[in-house]
């Protein structure tokens, strides 16, 4: 279920980084720390690459999910204080942008009545409103300048290049393959041609624009007064 998914990528995957902040300092030893951030980066590649062949557009969010905890996972375990705060930014963007590409998933979904990318391709025309949210929660999610979610990964960037050089061409690849899904789940539900199952498709309702709103805005809030979260 959609309310399902949204809690699970807005609160209960966060659980799981709050567990390792707190855990982390008494109960990791050194030795363990390392093949553990390794497969945390590991994770972030393996998964973006998923998400670039996958062709159901809520498994796509949901593997962007994990490649962005992997980010936070990775931070977490270094437990510095730079690399602890890029890690509860990227956390909270990362809780608003992906319920809300999760919700806007599900508002596709009730309208076509399938998963599949290929069959929601023109959306733009059928709720042109709609397609400003897509932009904004795609752009947020492939962390362009100057959103929070960019704040969150150049600390978690920052601080594993600190740790270790090697693992800038990790991160590096991983955010670039996050940008290049990102983009292509916008055009191609957006861009194109109306299906024939799709030419009678309701706009959106002012519920759904209300949620979106509500996504958003501490989205826009956070980006201009970071300050907030501290």
């Amino acid at each position: 279920p959609i309310a399902g998914s949204m809690v699970l990528a807005a609160v209960l995957l966060k659980l799981g980084g709050y567990g390792i902040i707190r855990m982390a300092p008494t109960n990791i030893s050194t030795t363990l720390i390392y093949p553990m951030i390794a497969m945390a980066m590991w994770g972030v590649i393996m998964t973006g690459l998923t998400c670039l062949r996958k062709t159901d557009l809520k498994a796509l969010i949901a593997y962007s999910s994990v490649g962005h905890m992997g980010l936070v996972a990775s931070a977490t375990l270094i437990q510095t204080p730079w690399s602890t705060s890029g890690a509860v930014i990227l956390m909270i963007a990362h809780g608003l942008t992906s319920s809300m590409l999760f919700c806007l998933a599900n508002m596709l979904y009730e309208r076509t009545n399938t998963r599949m990318l290929i069959a929601m391709r023109g959306m733009h025309k059928a709720m042109p409103l709609m397609t400003s949210y897509w932009l904004i929660a795609s752009l947020t999610n492939l962390a362009l300048p100057p959103t929070i979610n960019l704040i969150g990964e150049i600390q978690i960037m920052t601080t594993l290049f600190n740790w270790s050089p090697l693992t800038i061409m990790m991160t590096a690849m991983g955010t670039t393959i996050t940008a290049i899904y990102s983009l292509q789940m916008f055009m191609t539900t957006q861009q194109g041609h109306l299906t024939k199952d799709s030419k009678e498709t309701y706009p959106a309702q002012t519920r759904e624009l209300l949620i979106m709103l509500l996504h958003a805005l501490p989205i826009l809030l956070l980006t201009l007064n970071l300050e907030l979260i501290y």
